[in-house]
This record gives C-alpha cells, sequence and structure tokens, in this order.
C-alpha cells in the first residue's frame, strides 16, 4: 500500500514540472532561487515565483487513522538553519489544515468529501523567526479535492406511472427516465451512468444511453394484459463491473383502442315475454352484447334488421348500461298474432379505422330474438276512437243521433253494454241504448246555444265489469235557419233641420246567428209610403238612410221611430223588423251636431219671459238669505234680555196655586212681560209666599227681544219662496 507521505511525495514530482519554467539549452537551473540565461557571453538574472507549485490534490473520503498528509511548501529563501517559518491561511486552517511552520508541511486533519466542496483556496507566507520580517508575499495556492466513486446513481422518483396505447408498433416510445449522479463528471467514469431493464422484458425494453422505455412485442393487447411493472437499473462506471447502481419501478397501462369487436353470448333467440296489457312504447325486455374495449369504445348501437320485427317492435340503445331495450311500436294483439321473431344486430357506435380492415372479425354482431305474446283478458273495444256525429238542430226529443259499436277482443267475445258517463252530458241532452248502442236525444238541440256537444261513452264487458273502454263522442249540431237577422248594433241617429233630401243620415248592418252553408245574404226595406226618409240596400248586408225630405223641426217632432225590414236568404226565409230611433238636431253649416232633445224640449217648454221669471227669483232667494245671515249676525252683539246680573232662573217661583181666569188681575202684570225693564227683581207676587226653585245662578242670554223680527224675516222668506213658486206653476200651466 502507498502511504500518505510517498502519495503527496509522487504527487510532488507529478506536478513539479506543470509549475517549473522551460529550460532552453544552455541554462542551468537553480532549484533554490534564481534562473540563471547566457546570452552572447552576458549572464542574465530575472526573480522567478518563490514557490515550487501552486496546486495540491488531496483524495475525498480518507479512512486512515492518521492525518493525511496534503503537500510540502518550500521557499528559496529557507537556508536550513531553522530561521524561516511558514504560515499558512484560509478555509480551513487550523481545523481542517495544519501546516508545520519548520518544514512546511501541509496536513489534513478530516476526511473530505468532494460533493461537499470541491476545492479550498488558501494563502501562505514565509516569515523571518527572529525579526518578524515577511521574506517571500503573500501567495495564494489550491488544494482540489480528487474525486472517487462514492456515490450511486439515483432517479427523481421511485415510481412512475406511463401509458402506451395497446396494439402499438415495436419501438414505440413509452416513458424517459433520467437518474443523476454525484461524482465528478469531468473525471473519470464515476458518474457516467448506463441504462438496463431488470424486469418487464421481453415486453418493452430501454436505451442505455438515455433511459428511453419503448415497446418490444408487437400486437400487446389490453384484453389480454392490461398492466406491467417495469424495473430500470442505472449504473455509473460506465456500467463496469464494481460500481454503483440506482433502480426505479415503472407501472405501464395499455390504453385501450377500439380494435374488440361487440359479441353477444348466446346467439340462439333469446326470448321475451309480453302481455296484451303493455301500452305503446313500453319496454317489453332487453339484450346485452359484450365488448372487451371500455370507454367510449364499449358504447354500441343495436338495430332490428327483419321487417316483421321492424313494424311491431323498435329498440333503443341504453347508455348507462349499453344494453339494447326493446319497445313495443303497435298495439300487439293475442288473436292475431302470437309470436314474432327477428334479428337485432349490434355495432360500435365509434369505429377505428386501423381495426376495421384488419383479419379480425367484423365489428358487428347479430342475435335471433322471439317475443310472445301472453294472453290477458282485454277491455272491449270500439270500432273507432273517436266518433264524430252531425244531427240538426231543432230535433225533436227521442231523435235518432248515431250508432256507437264495440267488441270484446278476447276468444271469448263476451257481449258489453253502453252508458254515457254522465259528467260529460250534464244538462242530460242525450241518451244511449245499452244493448245496440243507439244514441238519442232527450231534448231538443239549439246550434246557437252550443254548436258541438263532447260526450263520453263507456262500454263494459257484462261478464267483468272492471273490463272498461270509453270513446269520446264529438257531436255536432247543423244549422237550420230558424233565427232572423236583425240590427248589428244599437244605432243613435239623428238628422238636422237643416239637411237637405236625398242625404245620408245612418249606414246600418245586420247580424244573424245562423250559419248558412253559402254565406248570409240580407235585404233591407222599409215602408214605401214613409215621407221623411228612404232607404238604398249595399247589396254587400248593409243599407244607406237617406232622407226624402228638408224641413224638419224640433218644435214640429224632435223624434221619429223608422221601421226596418230585414230578410235572409235561406230556407225558410226568416225575416225581423228593426226600429230605428231618429232624433231631430240642430246643426252647423257643416252638419255637426250642437243640440238634440235637452235643448229643444227645454225650448218647447218655456219661453224667454218665464226664464227671466225663475232668474229672478233665484237673485231674490239669494239676497233673502244674505239678509238673514246679516241680521243673525248683528242679533250676536246685543246686550242680554235681562239686565241682572242674576241667573233668570232665579226668578222663577212656585205658588202652588191655580190662577184665576180672566178675572184675576192681581197675580200677574202684563205690562212686565211687555216691558221687562221696569220689572223690579225683588218683586214677588202680592198674594202668596213663593217658594224658590232652581237655586243656581246662569248668565241671562239675550237684552233685548228680536224674536218679532225673526218671526217677520222668516215670513218674508216663505212669502217670497211661495210667490216664486206660484209664479212659475201659474206660467207652465198658462
Amino acid at each position: 500500500m502507498i502511504t500518505n507521505h510517498f502519495l503527496g511525495l509522487l504527487m510532488l514530482f507529478i506536478l513539479q514540472p506543470i509549475n517549473a519554467l522551460p529550460v532552453a539549452p544552455g541554462n542551468t537551473v537553480n532549484l533554490l532561487g534564481t534562473l540563471q540565461e547566457k546570452n552572447d557571453g552576458r549572464i542574465l538574472q530575472r526573480s522567478k515565483r518563490g514557490w515550487m507549485w501552486n496546486q495540491f490534490f488531496l483524495l475525498e473520503e480518507y479512512t486512515g487513522n492518521d492525518n493525511q498528509y496534503v503537500g510540502k511548501l518550500h521557499s528559496n529563501m529557507d537556508r536550513g538553519d531553522g530561521n524561516v517559518k511558514y504560515i499558512l491561511i484560509g478555509d480551513g486552517v487550523g481545523s481542517l489544515f495544519l501546516i508545520d511552520e519548520n518544514s512546511g508541511d501541509i496536513h489534513a486533519t478530516k476526511r473530505l468529501d468532494r460533493e461537499e466542496r470541491a476545492i479550498y483556496t488558501l494563502h501562505a507566507k514565509v516569515v523571518d523567526k527572529r525579526t518578524n520580517e515577511t521574506l517571500e508575499a503573500d501567495t495564494e495556492f489550491n488544494i482540489k479535492i480528487h474525486d472517487i466513486n462514492d456515490n450511486e446513481p439515483k432517479f427523481s422518483k421511485d415510481l412512475y406511472f406511463a401509458s402506451v396505447p395497446e396494439m402499438s408498433d415495436v419501438g414505440t416510445s413509452v416513458i424517459q427516465v433520467t437518474a443523476t449522479d454525484a461524482d465528478d463528471q469531468t473525471y473519470g467514469n464515476s458518474a457516467k451512468l448506463v441504462y438496463s431493464i431488470l424486469q418487464g422484458q421481453p415486453y418493452f425494453s430501454v436505451d442505455s444511453d438515455n433511459g428511453t422505455i419503448r415497446t418490444a412485442l408487437p400486437n400487446m393487447d389490453r384484453e389480454t394484459k392490461e398492466n406491467y411493472q417495469v424495473v430500470i437499473q442505472a449504473k455509473d462506471m460506465a456500467g463496469q463491473m464494481g460500481g454503483l447502481s440506482g433502480t426505479t419501478t415503472v407501472s405501464i397501462t395499455l390504453s385501450d383502442e377500439n380494435d374488440s369487436p361487440p359479441r353477444f353470448a348466446n346467439r340462439k333467440r333469446p326470448s321475451l315475454f309480453s302481455s296484451l296489457l303493455i301500452y305503446l312504447g313500453a319496454a317489453i325486455g332487453r339484450i346485452k352484447a359484450n365488448d372487451a374495449d371500455v370507454g367510449r369504445n364499449a358504447e354500441m348501437q343495436y338495430s332490428i334488421v327483419d321487417r316483421d320485427g321492424q313494424d311491431m317492435f323498435t329498440i333503443i340503445s341504453d347508455q348507462n348500461t349499453q344494453e339494447g331495450v326493446i319497445r313495443v311500436k303497435k298495439q300487439l294483439d293475442y288473436e292475431r298474432q302470437r309470436t314474432y321473431s327477428f334479428k337485432v344486430e349490434v355495432t360500435n357506435t365509434y369505429l377505428d379505422p386501423r381495426f376495421m380492415y384488419s383479419p379480425n372479425p367484423p365489428f358487428k354482431d347479430d342475435a335471433m330474438v322471439r317475443v310472445t305474446i301472453e294472453d290477458v283478458d282485454e277491455p272491449p273495444v270500439f270500432s273507432r276512437n273517436p266518433y264524430i256525429i252531425e244531427v240538426h238542430e231543432d230535433t225533436a226529443a227521442g231523435s235518432f243521433v248515431g250508432v256507437v259499436s264495440a267488441r270484446d277482443p278476447d276468444a271469448d267475445n263476451n257481449p258489453v253494454k253502453y252508458s254515457i258517463d254522465r259528467h260529460t252530458d250534464l244538462e242530460r241532452l242525450f241518451n244511449i241504448d245499452s244493448v245496440n248502442g243507439t244514441i238519442t236525444t232527450l231534448k231538443g238541440l239549439d246550434r246557437e246555444m252550443s254548436k258541438w256537444h263532447n260526450i263520453s261513452v263507456v262500454a263494459t264487458e257484462i261478464s267483468n265489469p272492471r273490463q272498461t273502454t270509453r270513446v269520446p263522442v264529438f257531436i255536432r249540431v247543423l244549422d237550420v235557419n230558424d233565427n232572423a237577422p236583425e240590427f248589428a248594433m244599437y244605432y243613435e241617429t239623428f238628422v238636422c233641420e237643416n239637411v237637405q233630401p236625398g242625404q245620408l243620415i245612418q249606414t246600418i248592418s245586420a247580424v244573424d246567428t245562423d250559419d248558412p252553408l253559402v254565406g248570409h245574404k240580407f235585404v233591407f226595406s222599409i215602408s214605401s209610403s214613409n215621407p221623411n226618409f228612404t232607404i238604398v240596400d249595399n247589396e254587400d248586408n248593409t243599407a244607406r238612410i237617406l232622407t226624402r225630405r228638408a224641413g224638419f223641426s224640433r218644435r214640429e217632432m224632435n223624434t221619429y221611430l223608422l221601421p226596418v225590414v230585414i230578410s235572409d236568404n235561406d230556407y225558410p226565409i226568416q225575416s225581423s223588423t228593426s226600429t230605428l230611433t231618429v232624433n231631430v238636431c240642430a246643426c252647423d253649416s257643416r252638419g255637426n251636431m250642437q243640440s238634440c232633445n235637452t235643448e229643444a224640449l227645454l225650448s218647447a217648454g218655456l219661453s224667454t219671459g218665464a226664464l227671466v221669471a225663475i232668474l229672478l227669483c233665484v237673485i231674490i232667494l239669494l239676497m233673502i238669505v244674505v239678509l238673514f245671515a246679516a241680521l243673525r249676525r248683528q242679533q250676536r252683539k246685543k246686550e242680554p234680555l235681562i239686565i241682572s246680573k242674576e241667573d233668570v232662573r232665579d226668578n222663577v217661583v212656585s205658588y202652588n196655586d191655580e190662577g184665576g181666569g180672566e178675572e184675576d188681575t192681581q197675580a200677574f202684570d202684563i205690562g212686565t212681560l211687555r216691558n221687562p225693564e221696569v220689572m223690579d227683581a225683588n218683586k214677588l207676587r202680592r198674594d202668596i209666599i213663593p217658594e224658590m226653585l232652581f237655586p243656581f245662578q246662569r248668565t241671562s242670554p239675550i237684552k233685548d227681544n228680536a224674536d218679532g223680527n225673526c218671526y217677520t224675516l222668516n215670513s218674508c222668506c216663505l212669502n217670497a219662496k211661495s210667490y216664486c213658486f206660484i209664479f212659475i206653476f201659474l206660467y207652465l200651466f198658462y
């Protein structure tokens, strides 16, 4: 084994020529300090670097017990007399690196790792021990850690996931996995990696240089095997023996391709059973084909290819279960046909062109389906649904309307009975024969009241009353010309006093509740002896009313009643007379109405003098009201009737005797009543001691008595009103 000291010396001799200066022929080298050159008989001298080298190499991961020798520093100023002192400065000096100050030997005290730090930069200088004077200037040198293969390759993941389509060609790339090595890639093969596959052959292979995984077998089928576990190894030292290695696992899944056609498991007539009670569109069964693909590639479509099956049934695909659902397309009849057999075909919804022309079987399959109809007790079936029957209006009660017919579709053909659902015939207009289904009327029908009657007829199987069927019967009431035409609206017609003969005063039209097939055609006419008006038929179901003369006057007649006869053209002919009211009105020169009945009536009953008299009476009444209000206001300002401050009720006394009549002249003084001012407040009755009543006091209301004036004013008011009304009555009567 090479010792550390010898290894350091070996590196010293290896590196020394690199740092030494080149020597020309005829030169001598003084290793102790100077270089002398001879040229043309002259000796040239120049200073050279004092150090004999400027870089040391040190192996990492030292495992010895002693300190690891790095190298030796030596200066040409060192004469070997022990006066020179070597000093080391830099990272790790004292703790990691030590130097012998006398000899210049450098040692490493700890094990170094290149992956932690690859190079150390230090500074060295030489001083005189006696004077501490610097003999050599501070010079920088490096200690480079030499790499050894102490790190294995590592992948970024322990487990990779990848997928590749099934049936891929050989060499199809799946995924690339790479590893890294912390060793020095610039020195030796410590970091040179080689990839290999440890597990997953013969299905996959790996590129030894870049770690790309590729398929190695053709036609790898997902339906046969879907998942693969592949183990990849990365080894340094270029894969040589003794190199370090790392591994990773790659989980590879074959993704599905539509390479498997659908297949029926049982192609021999799957049997389905259907009841007659199934309604149209109901599902009677399901069939399913198997497809080894998954997802979108496993979606299937079903179809019926036989004509017999296409007429009676339809099939749809259930997208959730990928089953074919067979539904009833037409009503099934056990008595007509009891079994149906047809072929169902299944194909993939999405086809891959790469596999359509491959040696594989076609991407479709078929199976025979047999449907058996089960017999059940069916309700009666009407011959039609619905019924539409026509009947004329004004038909007498008990008249024939129509016939409905129903039968039992079962083989027994049980009899049925008929009835009308009275909820649809609340007025009880119709009746039906329970045996033969004949519908008759119970009352007369009027088309103008209702044009259609919708009733429901119920057919019930006699042997099983729970089996019932109802059918709508629409009864249309046909029109009979039984209504006469009349005015289409109410007309407010007027004629001007200054109208001229032949002037249009109104256009009239008519309506008829009947509905003839050829449409309405009305004829308008009035009496030819009418001296005031005439009518012109417009031949379009309208007519014009014209004046026959001029000189209409409201004083003579303010309203004219004009009978108009309107006839239709249906059979039998119906006619009616409608009266048109024509008012005479005052109009301007343009024919615009100004006043009609109200002003005419007022002018005919009252003259101008009567109107003036009424106006004067109203003015007089207003003056009387104003005067009455002024007098009432003046009365409130007058003094009270009794001057005494005592309440008037203080003078109310009770004598407890009867009056003496006309002969009693001592009890009361009538003059006192007429003149209250002369009354003595304390004067009592002379012949009786009074007993005082109402001992409390109250303020006297009025001093002066104005009742006489008030009575006079009311009388005036009454007289004035009476005169006014008498005057108006006499004038109107006159």
